[in-house]
């Protein structure tokens, strides 16, 4: 477990310097006898995947934000597939904790993991309502302010932006309001492509937005899941060049990493070991 600080200075009318607490992808495995036997198989099997630690992650970040007494934001995977006990943990996380915003994952939406389904929005849109009902807001996309500063949460697990996502952030920054954005998946720059791919061009590095001259080696089924389409492209642009958003918070990638996307606009990449302390001044 450790701590990481980031200072982000957002200018606007910033009513008083706050602290928030990123973390991201506990990946709850519960599963019970009210999903039946083959989900208490899978969620043993997956709960081995992470050596049994998810517990010890989330109470650091937890101990993390009771000592700042600051809220905690989360940006997806909190729990790895659905089950009842999954969402029923979820629910005390949320109940036992100042959380201020949440996003959804690739994994808020699994049935099992490995199944061969194809992640998109007519997999994700047949647990989306179960799921929601367990989470206290909008998992796709949320917006909020806090100390003159809006917080804005977007859905990207499945590698994609929807367009009425772009245009919800296009009426949230008319206001003309300093902005800090929470994905769940990063968004692609060169230098992290390269160090997640170690330069093999068929291997993929998990990022939004890729561009398509390197996605056409992703090996086919790779190559479906992550390419971009149009609206994603422009969703990223926007993104990169909207001057009301002053940083980006991501997870997915289960390490600790910041990135430039332009010279002014830092993203920054959290592991599910760290609580990194974003320190709003």
């Amino acid at each position: 477990m450790k701590t990481l600080f980031t200072e982000v200075r957002p200018g606007g009318n910033l009513r008083a310097p706050f602290d928030l607490v990123h973390a991201t992808d506990t990946h709850f495995t519960y599963g019970d006898e009210r999903d039946g036997e083959k989900k208490v198989k899978h969620a043993k099997g997956r709960s081995e995947v992470f050596g049994g630690q998810q517990e010890i992650w989330i109470a650091y970040a937890e101990a993390t934000a009771r000592a700042l007494k600051a809220p905690i934001v989360h940006t997806g995977d909190l729990i790895d597939f659905v089950s009842q006990a999954n969402l029923d943990r979820a629910k005390r996380f949320f109940d036992e904790n100042d959380v201020a915003l949440v996003t959804a994952g690739n994994h808020e939406f699994a049935i099992y993991i490995g199944d061969g389904e194809k992640e998109n929005a007519e997999y994700r849109n047949r647990s989306l309502a179960t799921v929601q009902s367990y989470f206290p807001n909008d998992i796709r996309f949320y917006a909020r302010e806090m100390g003159g500063v809006k917080l804005i949460g977007m859905d990207n697990g499945y590698y994609r932006f929807d367009g009425w996502q772009l245009e919800r952030l296009k009426q949230e920054a008319a206001d003309g309001m300093p902005i800090l954005l929470f994905l769940h998946n990063p968004i692609y720059t060169p230098e992290l492509h390269e160090a997640l791919t170690h330069g093999n061009p068929t291997c993929c590095s998990y990022l939004v937005g890729v561009p398509e001259e390197l996605t056409r080696h992703y090996p086919p089924d790779r190559l479906e899941q992550q390419a971009a389409d149009a609206v994603t492209l422009e969703t990223v642009d926007y993104i990169k060049s909207c001057p009301l958003i002053r940083a980006v918070f991501t997870g997915h990638l289960h390490c600790d990493a910041e990135t430039m996307l332009t010279e002014t606009l830092p993203q920054y990449v959290t592991s599910m070991t760290t609580a990194r302390v974003i320190q709003v001044r």
